[in-house]
């Protein structure tokens, strides 16, 4: 059996990644989280199991860390604060959640000798592209403070994995969706719609571009990079072969949920997005990943619309 450690594995992403290892039946999991975003209630189903050690512990501690990296084979990071628009209003949030947090973690797998990670990053990284889809070689120019402190982290662990020999993947997210998830556009339209159905703010014009991955592609896509093998420092996208507009996700999720005549009032800022620090239009060149095996299994309005069905079920449940 291999040891897992996975960062934020009480979160939307993590809790999916938890799960997926344990389902290999080849790994035991330690989950640290100081539940700031994570939930307890997404590892419900893991407590109490011999496999799964749930840690409610900080990052920004490098005790807590060194702590539990004994006999651990993989970090897998993906502990962060998920909120891009918090960057705008306290930035310093994402310096200490993300910045230190991967510095202290880089720091205790130094000195555990804890020899591979691999790190969910953002496209947030390529700020506001000239052309779409942006490739891994694209230069690293974030606009949003959040985009900027993953970029950060990049260069953080690719200065370890030089210096010290850790092997490390970085995965370079497009917006991920699916169930479990309490922030993004998806979960912001349904809480509106659920408050008002006749009527959506949408922030931004609409014409706002993105590509969407289910998370289970996404998680997918970590065990193929995994189980390849990590030679040194090495860099994926991880996004869909197709594009959507906000606009279009509006419309997925209205009729996902049966919901007909909704007036859109719009919110835009500066050219046309939502926030300070969000990007117009980005998708990536997922090329490199598909190379090594990994295709995602269904395009951006299906990844939107099962989403959709999963968060929207959750929400009605908890009510």
């Amino acid at each position: 059996m291999k040891k897992a450690l996975v960062t934020g594995g009480a979160g939307f992403i993590g809790s999916h990644l938890v799960d997926r290892l344990i389902s290999e039946g080849e790994w035991t999991v330690v989950v640290i989280d100081n539940f700031s975003s994570g939930r307890i209630d997404n590892l419900k189903h893991h407590i109490g199991s011999p496999l799964v050690k749930i840690v409610n512990g900080d990052l920004k501690s490098i005790e807590a860390i060194q702590s539990i990296l004994i006999d651990v084979d993989v970090v897998f990071h993906f502990a962060a604060n998920p909120e891009v628009r918090v960057s705008t209003i306290n930035p310093q949030t994402h310096f200490n959640e993300n910045i230190i947090a991967t510095f202290n973690l880089l720091e205790a797998m130094r000195k555990k000798d804890v020899g591979e990670l691999i790190f969910a990053s953002s496209s947030s990284v390529y700020g506001e592209p000239k052309e779409i889809p942006v490739s891994e070689d694209a230069p690293i120019k974030p606009i949003s403070v959040y985009g900027a402190s993953k970029a950060a982290c990049e260069n953080l662990i690719h200065a370890y994995s030089h210096l010290y020999g850790i092997k490390a993947a970085v995965l370079r997210y497009a917006n991920v969706v699916g169930g479990r998830m309490r922030h993004g556009v998806i979960y912001d339209f349904i809480v509106k719609l659920l408050k008002r159905s006749d009527e959506l703010e949408i922030l931004g014009d609409g014409t706002q571009i993105r590509s969407y991955i289910h998370v289970k592609d996404a998680i997918e896509a970590v065990m193929i990079i995994e189980k390849k093998g990590i030679k040194t420092f090495e860099v994926y996208n991880v996004g869909n072969n197709d594009w959507i507009t906000v606009n279009e996700v509006a419309e997925t999720i209205t009729q996902a949920i049966n919901l007909n005549n909704i007036r859109y009032v719009y919110k835009p800022v500066l050219h046309g997005v939502g926030w300070l620090g969000d990007v117009k239009r980005i998708t990536l060149n997922i090329e490199r990943l598909k190379q090594i095996g990994w295709k995602p299994s269904m395009n951006s309005r299906k990844a939107v619309e099962t989403a959709t069905i999963e968060i929207f079920k959750e929400l009605l449940d908890s009510r």
